[in-house]
C-alpha cells in the first residue's frame, strides 16, 4: 500500500510538471488592457467540447517530453475555436501530448479571444456563423480578435527563443502549429517576422487564411506543412491549396496533405475516414525536416 501511495504521489508530481502555465507578457498583454472579465473553461456544449474563453491573459502550458528522449526541438500549438474560444483539448492539449511522447517539448498557447456572450461559445459561434441576424456582429468580433491573437503567436514564439535555456530547447529548432483560427496564428507567423520571433517551421492545419492576411514571401521563409480536409464544412481547403502555392513557387520547402474526407475540426478525433492519420504524417515531415526523430 505504501508503494502505491508513492507511485500515486510521484505521477501526480509528474503530471503537475507537464502542466506548467507561464504568463507570456509581464504585465498587461499589450492591446486589451481595459479587458476586465475572466477566462473560463467547460464542456457544456452539445459536442462536450471542452472550451477556453474569455482569454485575457495569454499563457503558454509547457509539456516537456522525457529528458532521456528530448531532442532540442519545441513546439507552440495554437488551438482553432473561431477567435471567440480555444478547442483547448482537441487541438491543444492531445497534440501536445503526441509530441511530447516525441521527443519534442510542446507549449500549448492560450492566445486572447474574443469575449463571449453566454457560456456555451460553441453554440454562440454556430449561430453567429450561419443565423443572418447574429453573423455581422460575429464576423466583426473576429475581424477585431484577429490581430491580436496573431501578436501573441508572434511573441510565444519570441519568448521562446528568449527562454529556450530555461525551457530546455534549441533557439534554433522552434516551430508553430495551429488549427482553423490557430491556423491563422501559426501562418501568420511565417510573414512579417524578425529575428526574435522568426519560426524556423511551421504548420496551418485547415486553416482560415484569406489573401488579406497575406503579405510577401521573404526570402529565408521557414518550411511549411498544410493539412486540411477537401469535405471542409467552412470551405477552406483553397486557402491551404493557396499558400501551398505561395510558396511552392517561392521555391520554399512545403508539404500538404489535402484529405478526400475529414470535415472541419478534425483535430485529434479517430473518425475512421482519411484525416486521422494527419498526425503521423506531420511527425514524418517533422523527421524530414531534421526536427524530429523516428519513434523507434
Amino acid at each position: 500500500m505504501k508503494k502505491l501511495f508513492v507511485f500515486l504521489l510521484l505521477f501526480s508530481r509528474f503530471a503537475q510538471a507537464q502542466q506548467k502555465e507561464i504568463r507570456l507578457y509581464n504585465g498587461p498583454a499589450p492591446g486589451s488592457e481595459s479587458w476586465s472579465w475572466s477566462e473560463k473553461q467547460n464542456d457544456k456544449n452539445p459536442l462536450h467540447l471542452m472550451t477556453v474563453y474569455n482569454v485575457v491573459i495569454p499563457t503558454l502550458t509547457i509539456f516537456p517530453p522525457d529528458p532521456a528522449m528530448a531532442n532540442g526541438t519545441a513546439v507552440i500549438i495554437c488551438p482553432g475555436g473561431a477567435f471567440h474560444f480555444l478547442s483547448i483539448d482537441m487541438e491543444g492539449n492531445e497534440v501536445a501530448k503526441w509530441l511530447s511522447a516525441r521527443g519534442i517539448t510542446a507549449l500549448v498557447l492560450k492566445y486572447r479571444v474574443a469575449r463571449s456572450h453566454s457560456d456555451d461559445p460553441l453554440v454562440d459561434m454556430m449561430t453567429g456563423l450561419s443565423d443572418p441576424k447574429y453573423k455581422v456582429d460575429y464576423d466583426a468580433e473576429m475581424q477585431a480578435a484577429i490581430p491580436i491573437a496573431i501578436a501573441d503567436g508572434r511573441a510565444a514564439i519570441a519568448y521562446v527563443r528568449r527562454h529556450a535555456a530555461d525551457i530546455g530547447v534549441s533557439p534554433d529548432r522552434i516551430g508553430i502549429i495551429g488549427f482553423s483560427a490557430g491556423g491563422t496564428v501559426a501562418a501568420s507567423a511565417a510573414f512579417n517576422y524578425n529575428k526574435d520571433n522568426r519560426p524556423n517551421f511551421v504548420a496551418p492545419v485547415y486553416v482560415y487564411m484569406p489573401v488579406s492576411l497575406q503579405s510577401e514571401v521573404l526570402p529565408d521563409a521557414p518550411p511549411m506543412f498544410l493539412a486540411c480536409a477537401s469535405d471542409d464544412q467552412l470551405g477552406l481547403a483553397p486557402q491551404s491549396v493557396d499558400l501551398y502555392n505561395k510558396w511552392l513557387n517561392s521555391k520554399h520547402s512545403v508539404e500538404m496533405h489535402l484529405y478526400a474526407k475529414g470535415g472541419h475540426g478534425f483535430g485529434m478525433q479517430v473518425q475512421h475516414q482519411p484525416s486521422d492519420t494527419w498526425i503521423d504524417r506531420f511527425g514524418d515531415w517533422l523527421v524530414f525536416i531534421g526536427m524530429s526523430k523516428p519513434k523507434s
